[in-house]
């Protein structure tokens, strides 16, 4: 009997998953008996797509002394939200995003949760966050050699690295949404990148893989569609001085860490130690994160020392118009170039976003349009973004770009209010 037992475990074990799931699916109360409201409000006079709600755990707490966040669902009547909880330094909470809010509206929706346990929810992936690089190589003359890629949780860049190295899948850390991709050079260039998709799929896995740079060609799934150089790309770090923007390219080390790679929400860390600029060191923290359904990139950037400005910006393109916004109360700022400036010579809007208290000025250099923003306590965050005319449902033209972009200037400075009731 023992044998005859142990023979039907595997199936028991599957038909017992099998019904816990069926259960679920009809019956979430039973598998989350605890639960609270939360109440989200649009406060603006238009619809919003693709809205992240985030909850943190201090509010999650408060209603819910016994939340556990490795057994919850975020639940709109009988639908089911995609969540995640999140677990960065400093922030822990949990994400979600509604397809969409309309003007004014108030959106009731129910958390429930079960106090002991795991029970894993399996979403659709619709953001990624990834750093690869070879093992099983060696360096030479500060070329990699012989290796396979492998993805990691964390980098830290070996002495040895440098531009064109062939260790770092495209050169370094990716993130991307259903709608685009970034990365950026995790060397001396530190400067942002964009990869255009024609594609909602998730599509970093695949980039690279041939250890060259194939993906300046058109692929099924997309292409890196900018030029950097030796410009700010779009939404690099920098600090400008005499009358040039200066990206990270003198460090003592860097490390760089998958800090969130989830389904609806995924991040990337960096540190740069000793960042020698103006005669001074600095050390400064980046914390890159992209949500779905969403093109924006927000960068929370950490400073030890006192710049005089950190500053960010977009590529000089002769083909392209600009626009500069220094904002209001009721909309952040913007930098903002439309235009034939792809690789392939498409359309692409690029912009950066800021908060209009932190703005210092618009200037330029050879390369970049550059607006210099003012650390707060040595604290300072603004969004970037890119669209392309090839995306999948995409921005065809600069009015559609505009008016996104005036769009999303408002949201940002309006915010969704959340709050949370037994």
């Amino acid at each position: 009997m023992k044998l005859k037992y142990h023979s039907m475990a595997p199936f028991l074990f599957i038909l017992m998953i099998w019904c816990m799931s069926s259960t679920f699916a009809q019956n979430p109360e039973q598998v989350f008996p605890q639960s609270f409201n939360v109440e989200v409000k649009n406060p603006l006079q238009y619809e919003r797509q693709e809205v992240m709600i985030f909850l943190p755990e201090e509010a999650l707490l408060k209603q819910a002394t016994s939340f556990n966040p490795e057994a919850f669902v975020v639940m709109a009547g009988e639908a089911e939200i995609p969540s995640q909880y999140i677990t960065e330094p400093g922030r822990a909470g949990l994400a979600f995003v509604l397809d969409q809010l309309k003007a004014k509206e108030t959106k009731k929706l129910n958390i429930r949760y079960a106090e002991e346990g795991v029970v894993k929810r399996d979403y659709p992936k619709r953001t990624q966050a990834e750093v690869s690089h070879k093992t099983g190589g060696y360096f030479k003359d500060n070329k990699y050699i012989g290796g396979e890629f492998q993805n990691v949780d964390s980098l830290r860049v070996p002495d040895e690295h440098t531009d064109h190295s062939y260790y770092i899948r495209y050169e370094g850390p990716g993130w991307e949404s259903d709608k685009v991709g970034y990365r950026y050079y995790l060397d001396w260039r530190n400067g942002i990148d964009v990869f255009g998709k024609k594609t909602d799929e998730m599509v970093l896995q695949q980039v690279g893989l041939d250890g060259f740079d194939s993906y300046h060609e058109m692929q099924p799934w997309g292409m890196d569609i900018l030029k950097v150089g030796k410009a700010l790309g779009v939404g690099s770090i920098a600090l400008f001085h005499n009358g040039q923007a200066n990206r990270i390219d003198d460090t003592d080390s860097i490390i760089t860490v998958i800090t969130e790679n989830g389904p609806v929400y995924s991040s990337v860390k960096t540190n740069y130690y000793g960042w020698n600029v103006n005669q001074q060191e600095l050390d400064v923290q980046s914390l890159l994160s992209i949500h779905a359904g969403s093109r924006l990139t927000h960068n929370r950037l950490e400073v030890k020392g006192s710049p005089e400005n950190l500053s960010t910006g977009l590529t000089k393109d002769p083909s392209t118009k600009l626009h500069q916004s220094k904002g209001s109360e009721k909309a952040f700022g913007y930098l903002a170039t439309y235009g034939p400036q792809s690789l392939n010579k498409d359309n692409v809007g690029l912009a950066v976003l800021f908060r209009p208290k932190d703005f210092i000025g618009f200037t330029e250099d050879e390369y970049s349009h550059v607006v210099k923003l003012k650390p707060n306590q040595g604290k300072l965050d603004y969004y970037f973004l890119a669209a392309w005319e090839l995306e999948k449902e995409g921005i065809r033209n600069e009015q559609e770009f505009m008016e996104y972009l005036n769009k999303k200037a408002m949201e940002l400075a309006r915010p969704v209010e959340v709050s949370t009731t037994k």
